[in-house]
């Protein structure tokens, strides 16, 4: 093999580790890009978002006001969701970053099992007790849990399943952490058994090794979404 063709597959396995490396979001080529929500005030695409035009952008744009109130969590699990992604918090959009907000009632409320596929989470409680943890990938399928407590934080790998549930007898706050702006939120049950259109009833009775009458029962079920994506 010449020398040529060497530095080629050379250039090609540093490429791919790389592409690999710096699977998150992309660094901004500019000081910021406030996402516009008109065509307005746009002026180019990046990341998917339009921005807007930086004579028009304010401090007003760099800050959001969605977790100074507590979400309702009076629905079947007793949680929800306020999120600050680039949607709801149109500064962070470039910048690989965002939060939300969970609010979880007292005597059970529950984040229930989810992943977010373009982001790790770092969560930190301020209010109450939760149980929490994720779930490794296959063939381990290892749990890793603990009881978190005000000021405790754990952090959820991306990609992997994960949940957190009050333990305590009062309600519980928590703020989460993203390394992107648009983390994307996949809920297990909502996603295997309310799907649009539905998965063939044979599929899941197979893979959760139940009866055709169970799935279609689970199907049947109304499944709770607890993110507030109108904060």
């Amino acid at each position: 093999m010449n020398i040529t063709v060497r530095f080629f597959f050379g250039f090609l396995v540093l490429a791919l580790a790389t592409s690999f490396a710096f699977a998150s979001d992309p660094s901004p080529l500019q000081d910021f890009c406030v996402a516009a929500n008109d065509s307005t005030s746009t002026t180019v695409l990046v990341n998917g978002k339009s921005c807007k035009n930086p004579s028009l952008v304010k401090a007003d744009d760099f800050s959001f006001s969605g977790f100074k109130y507590p979400g309702n969590t009076s629905n079947i699990l007793g949680a929800a969701v306020t999120p600050g992604f680039v949607s709801e918090f149109p500064g962070v959009n470039t910048l690989g970053i965002s939060m939300s907000r969970v609010d979880y009632a007292p005597n059970g409320g529950l984040n229930p099992p989810h992943l977010h596929p373009r982001s790790s989470e770092i969560l930190t409680v301020l209010e109450g007790t939760l149980y929490a943890g994720f779930i490794t990938s296959n063939p381990d399928n290892t749990l890793y849990a603990k009881t978190l407590r005000k000021g405790e934080t754990f952090v959820f790998p991306v990609g992997l399943i994960h949940f957190q549930r009050n333990i305590g007898k009062t309600r519980a706050v928590a703020l989460a952490a993203f390394n992107s702006q648009n983390p994307g939120v996949v809920t297990v049950a909502n996603t295997i058994f309310d799907s649009t259109p539905s998965i063939k009833p044979e599929v899941l009775a197979t893979a959760f090794q139940m009866s055709l009458d169970e799935v279609k029962q689970f199907q049947a079920k109304s499944w709770a979404d607890i993110i507030n994506f109108d904060s």
